[in-house]
């Protein structure tokens, strides 16, 4: 019996994520007395894993799973966790971790915990800590089936190294053809993306205009940050829907999350609560977004962003 990680990647390369639920399931092994499995799709070489705990990793290559298919990733999931006899299954919290975690849920017949936040406080009640109400609260929760499904709350466990290598053999499941054949993928490739970003730089409708961009893109190259935008500004066609960050966009939990021109509806608060420090801009001292910051710049953004950014640069320049 092992722990068995799923590990996301994209286009042959770990995303950030992957690293983080390794060093989950190394917690989670080292508490049950087993070791850790991982199962990777159409990853170019593997061996970086055995850093974050790994001890096997099953490698999975199969044309039909070039693209991301929740039922078909489901199916290859199950059936490395069947072959190894695998009690606990461990993936993150990605979108596409969450569309195939209840299949799989349903595949094995195990209870899944989405959000977890910490290494299982006891494994005998099995139980687990996790984010309840958009992060607004935390939740104590028993899993009791026979087979445990755990979604690790993206930056909340961070990267744990462990010296080690890991052994890896090739695993070929059995997938049938789900009928659904992705045409084209379109996504920017020279950008930092929302999930994997240490700092967010966010901006909305107080930039007054699309042309006005250039100084947040100018602020999220200097801090080697993700750009994100509000609902509002996405919906304007301002900034692509891709950009658009919050409870009905993407969830950010990003170490640094910088708010500027945003007054913080709720529902843009509750898809970003899980930042971890989070810094607000705005002419507005009333703006909502201020109650849950842990830093706050009543001022202008056409002032303090291009002030901040020569800051920054000149700090950059000395080291």
């Amino acid at each position: 019996m092992s722990v068995l990680v799923y590990t996301e990647s994209e286009q042959g390369t770990f995303k950030k994520a992957a690293l983080e639920v390794a060093s989950y399931a190394k917690a989670v092994a080292n508490q049950l007395g087993t070791t850790v499995t991982a199962v990777t799709i159409n990853v170019d070489g593997a061996s970086e894993l055995g850093n974050y705990g790994v001890d096997k990793v099953l490698n999975v290559s199969n044309p039909q799973l070039q693209s991301f298919n929740a039922n078909s990733y489901a199916e290859a999931i199950k059936q490395a966790a069947e072959k190894e006899a695998a009690k606990v299954v461990i993936v993150s919290s990605s979108a596409d971790s969450k569309y195939l975690a209840p299949l799989l849920a349903v595949g094995l017949n195990a209870g899944y915990a989405s959000n977890v936040i910490e290494a299982p406080t006891s494994t005998s009640p099995f139980t687990v800590k996790r984010t309840a109400f958009t992060n607004k609260a935390f939740e104590i929760s028993q899993i009791n089936t026979d087979v445990k499904i755990i979604g690790v709350s993206n930056n909340s466990f961070g990267l744990v190294e462990n010296s080690g290598n890991a052994s890896s053999e090739d695993f070929s499941p059995s997938i049938s053809d789900s009928g659904i054949k992705v045409e084209s993928i379109d996504k920017a490739t020279d950008k930092v993306t929302i999930a994997d970003a240490d700092i967010v730089v966010s901006a909305g409708r107080g930039l007054k205009g699309p042309e006005n961009w250039g100084m947040v893109e100018e602020l999220a190259d200097v801090l080697g940050a993700a750009t994100a935008c509000s609902k509002p500004v996405s919906d304007l066609g301002w900034r692509p829907h891709s950009e658009h960050v919050g409870q009905t966009g993407k969830p950010v939990a990003s170490n640094l999350y910088i708010a500027i021109g945003i007054s913080g509806a709720i529902q843009h608060l509750a898809g970003i609560n899980a930042s971890k420090v989070k810094v607000v801009i705005n002419t507005d001292a009333e703006a909502p977004f201020f109650k849950a910051a842990d830093y706050g710049v009543v001022g202008d953004a056409f002032e303090v962003v291009p002030q901040l950014i020569e800051k920054l640069k000149a700090f950059k320049a000395q080291q």
